[in-house]
């Protein structure tokens, strides 16, 4: 099967064919290494996994945008010509981890340079073991994206979870072999 390739050519394997983004089983043993983390690092690295948002996205929450009746964080999207925000659901441990953080003046959660960021995330990333191209917070985005396909969540809903665009870049996230798949297959042998 030939790999997918969104409208801008990018796909979820790199040009050696390795995954860009985690595992289930990789994810759980980054969020493990997180666990260790204090409790701002921690609670950004289990945002990362659990919403799906680029590094900068999450860095930009605000107390106002937790909704911890409902589980959710509203989202400002990054990469757009216009303010777009979206609402995506997140495990109630996971709010109630954001929700224990003393935000700053403005209501931030972090006052971390996204560099910072990144370099916690690769470092949990390394303690767990994970290697090749996907130990960055964007294999974490990516492997929500796959990961919510797996799940049969509607290509729209990871569209809107994920702030993207177009169908198509969201379209990228079904070129995996999933359970369903791997069933087809199995009988076939």
């Amino acid at each position: 099967m030939a790999a997918f390739e969104g409208w801008d050519g990018w796909q979820i394997y790199d040009e050696a064919g390795r995954r860009k983004y985690l595992s289930g089983g990789e994810r759980s043993r980054f969020l493990a290494a997180a666990d260790s983390l204090a409790p701002n690092m921690r609670a950004l690295c289990y945002m990362l996994a659990y919403a799906g948002c680029r590094v900068t996205e999450a860095l930009g929450l605000t107390t106002s945008q937790m909704d911890t009746e409902r589980g959710t964080l509203t989202i400002k999207t990054l990469k757009r010509r216009r303010t777009i925000f979206r609402v995506v659901p997140v495990p109630r441990d996971t709010i109630d981890m954001l929700s224990a953080l003393p935000p700053n003046a403005s209501g931030r959660l972090w006052t971390l340079h996204r560099t910072t960021a990144w370099r916690v995330v690769k470092g949990a990333m390394l303690r767990a073991g994970i290697a090749g191209p996907m130990p960055c917070p964007k294999g974490l985005r990516h492997g929500f994206g796959v990961r919510a396909a797996s799940h049969n969540v509607p290509i729209n809903v990871i569209q809107r979870w994920m702030g993207h665009a177009s169908p198509n870049t969201t379209a990228i996230y079904l070129d995996f072999v999933g359970i369903e798949e791997r069933h087809l297959a199995s009988r076939m042998w």
